[in-house]
């Protein structure tokens, strides 16, 4: 007879993603007409729409997958979030890094179990807990975020999913190329992982804290910003030649005979770059075919960059969409209360639940996400 694990053992969050429900757990309920709502349980908390009243007591101590109906007989499927469902509602200040892209890095990048891992611009937390999974509580994750509203963000959505701070995880508030030289040994980092606007200005922190072999892993946003990273290492010299891509993630509608494409598709979101760490004094082999210009034309630099100022490469100069500081405050406040009703189900996990409501703190009121 197969044992459950044991929950002292089992790897960090798990212990809080498996079991009857319990209180402070979110939970993503779907109605008859496929609309979803996600709901922190709380105990006495209450599930309000025009179709009636759902109580959070229904559902805390049931198992996961059970169909429950509100006070007027609408029934809802009650699941806990997948990781992609999490990271596309979550509270954010700053645009995340899709479930498809995150995927990508994961593998694409490496990303192992140990692996000593840094990245920078930190955004809402979407790649942080992407990477945290891939490394896992043995593993050693340091972000690096210039803004400490995007930092508090991230650390509520983080402490949020894994039902607690990370064991592997650090976060540090400064500029990237500064902070890392301070805080990592040269050659101590397996995995590099940046998400920043200008990742060309970062080449040589990358390349002294990075060991031999180790991959660096660029998300940008537009295809100026690639061919001015993907220059800058190859004019470095001490990465492999630089490999680009990007994925495009589409749909399908299925009913009956009806099979056919989705109408709408996730398609650009950014580029993704890898490049690895050469050995010191290694002289890299260029790609197979030669390339004609090494070069800008003094034109195309003058319409990147807005007469060399480096001042014009901020968000609002790359057509991303700003945010405004109440916006950032708010998130910041709602990934904090997330992750603050969360510790109901930390205090609770890995205890059995026989259909009880399990005791918790102070009881909030239920909103819907």
């Amino acid at each position: 007879m197969t044992q459950s694990p044991n929950p002292s053992t089992a790897p960090h969050g798990a212990d809080v993603r498996r079991g009857p429900f319990r209180a402070g757990d979110r939970v993503q309920l779907t109605d008859q007409k496929r609309r979803i709502n996600t709901i922190t349980l709380t105990p006495g908390g209450s599930f309000h729409t025009h179709k009636g009243v759902l109580a959070h007591d229904s559902l805390i101590g049931q198992p996961e997958g059970v169909v429950v109906e509100n006070t007027t007989g609408h029934r809802y499927q009650a699941l806990r979030p997948l990781l992609k469902d999490f990271v596309l509602s979550m509270p954010r200040g700053a645009a995340v890094v899709y479930p498809k892209d995150a995927a990508q890095i994961v593998t694409m990048g490496d990303i192992y179990p140990g692996a000593r891992v840094v990245e920078a611009g930190v955004g809402s937390g979407a790649l942080s807990i992407s990477l945290l999974r891939a490394v896992g509580e043995h593993g050693y994750l340091h972000s690096y975020e210039r803004r400490e509203e995007f930092a508090d963000i991230a650390r509520g959505n983080v402490e949020t999913i894994f039902g607690g701070p990370h064991p592997a995880w650090q976060i540090s508030i400064g500029d990237f190329q500064d902070e890392v030289l301070k805080k990592e040994e040269p050659g101590s980092v397996d995995r590099v992982v940046l998400d920043m606007l200008a990742p060309w200005e970062c080449v040589d922190a990358v390349a002294t804290v990075l060991a031999p072999g180790g991959v660096w892993v660029n998300y940008v946003a537009t295809v100026t910003q690639l061919s001015r990273t993907a220059e800058a290492i190859r004019a470095d010299g001490r990465f492999t030649e630089p490999e680009a891509w990007e994925s495009m993630v589409r749909g399908w509608h299925l009913d009956g005979l009806a099979v056919r494409p989705d109408h709408r598709m996730v398609a650009h979101t950014g580029f993704l770059m890898t490049c690895r760490r050469l050995a010191d004094g290694a002289v890299g082999i260029p790609g197979q075919k030669r390339v004609k210009n090494t070069e800008f034309a003094q034109e195309d630099l003058d319409a990147w960059t807005q007469g060399h100022d480096e001042e014009a490469w901020h968000a609002a100069g790359l057509g991303e969409r700003g945010v405004s500081d109440r916006k950032l405050r708010r998130a910041a406040k709602d990934a904090a209360s997330t992750a603050q009703r969360g510790a109901f189900r930390s205090a609770d996990a890995g205890q059995s639940v026989t259909g009880q409501a399990a005791e918790a703190g102070e009881a909030e009121a239920g909103q819907e996400q």
